[in-house]
């Protein structure tokens, strides 16, 4: 009995002992499994989601057409390679401009294209992006006064507002033909580069009396002038600012109007600066019963412009190849995810470095050449529109 009574004590301590062990060794982590609970940071300690991002890119707006063209553009070229995208729109804010870039970056995005919807106020977007080691590609337009940018993909801007005065210039006859400028967004700095291009080619015809300005005391005040400084285009541009907005660029041209004598009017002479602010101002222009005629400019080639051009409503577009755009901005994103440093054709002065910049040429269109630039090359298909002949 007694024998049966330690034999049996003997396997309680034993289990007890076990178990306690066992109790041990699962109660306390090791230091592996602790490590692993905490979040990762990066630089500046945002947390970062476990699956990435290679690609971020950051658009200005949904409103206009050109940008969803874009968007579309962007995944279509992406769609056959390994790498991953998100894109995001700022819907015309610096401040969600930069929360997309911040969303991005705890992404872990490796690459960042952004179009700045403010090129001063995108610097910290992209200062943000740089912290992070994340490469910086300015996209269409240039994000300035800032060492934070890689490169600049762009169409050649002064070259647009160049082909956009010489237009008027190629249609204008006689003296003393009436002049309206208008112009981009003064946050944009390219609607500096295409009044700049545009100033160059129509200066000398202002000062030979072919044209006269019409709307503008500050471009008449430096009229005399071939080049202007920064500061002088922006008291001109600030006066005459669409904002690349189509509302503004009615209630611009209807005040001008509104004022302007008769004389003033007649056979017209418009420099507008995209195709949507072309449309609302013309659309102005048209139903001004002292505007006889009129010959108006504009950029990008949207669709409802084509088909302003086509019935006579615009008179032309500088067409600016996305397609060719989006396919430059993403041979150099592939590049620089292979580690390859990519060709540039050029710079661009941002007001703190020369930003290495590849650029796109630009083709002008109208009534002439609007089958075979936009139909014939496959960039639009020809049911899309009517009239085409």
């Amino acid at each position: 009995m007694k024998k049966r009574v330690l034999k049996l004590t003997s396997m309680i301590v034993i289990v007890v002992m076990s178990l306690s062990m066992f109790v041990g060794c699962s109660s306390k982590p090791t230091s592996k499994e602790s490590s692993t609970t905490k979040p990762t940071t990066n630089s500046t300690t945002k947390s970062k989601t476990t699956k990435g991002v290679d690609i971020g890119i950051v658009l200005p707006t949904k409103d206009e057409p050109r940008w969803v063209q874009d968007e579309t553009r962007f995944k279509d070229a992406l769609k056959d390679t390994d790498y991953s995208v998100e894109i995001l729109f700022s819907q015309g804010s610096s401040a969600k401009e930069k929360e997309n870039v911040d969303a991005l970056l705890a992404k872990n995005i490796k690459v960042l294209i952004i179009c700045p919807h403010d090129g001063d106020a995108a610097a910290a977007a992209a200062e943000a992006a740089k912290k992070d080691g994340v490469k910086v590609i300015s996209y269409d337009r240039l994000i300035t006064n800032t060492d934070a940018i890689d490169y600049y993909v762009t169409f050649d801007s002064i070259a647009v507002g160049q082909a956009q005065a010489q237009y008027l210039v190629d249609k204008a006859s006689g003296t003393g033909n009436p002049l309206y400028l208008y112009a981009g967004a003064a946050s944009d700095n390219n609607a500096f580069l295409f009044f700049e291009g545009a100033w160059s080619v129509l200066q000398p015809k202002i000062a030979d009396g072919t044209f006269v300005i019409k709307n503008s005391n500050e471009a008449i005040a430096l009229q005399d002038k071939a080049t202007l400084t920064r500061e002088e285009m922006s008291k001109i541009i600030s006066q005459v600012t669409t904002n690349w907005d189509f509302n503004e660029a009615k209630s611009k041209a209807e005040a001008h109007l509104t004022v302007a004598k008769a004389e003033d009017k007649g056979d017209v002479f418009v420099l507008a600066p995209n195709d949507g602010t072309s449309r609302s101002i013309a659309d102005v222009f048209k139903a001004d019963t002292d505007v006889t005629n009129y010959v108006i400019t504009g950029q990008d080639a949207e669709k409802a412009s084509i088909q302003y051009i086509i019935d006579g409503k615009q008179s032309m577009t500088v067409f600016k190849d996305v397609r060719t755009l989006v396919k430059d901005s993403i041979n150099m994103t592939l590049l620089l995810l292979k580690g390859t440093v990519p060709e540039t054709t050029g710079s661009y002065d941002n007001g703190k470095i020369d930003v290495k910049a590849k650029q796109t040429e630009v083709i002008v269109v109208d009534q002439e050449n609007v089958k075979a630039a936009l139909i014939d090359s496959g960039y639009y298909d020809a049911k899309e529109f009517t009239g085409l002949d």
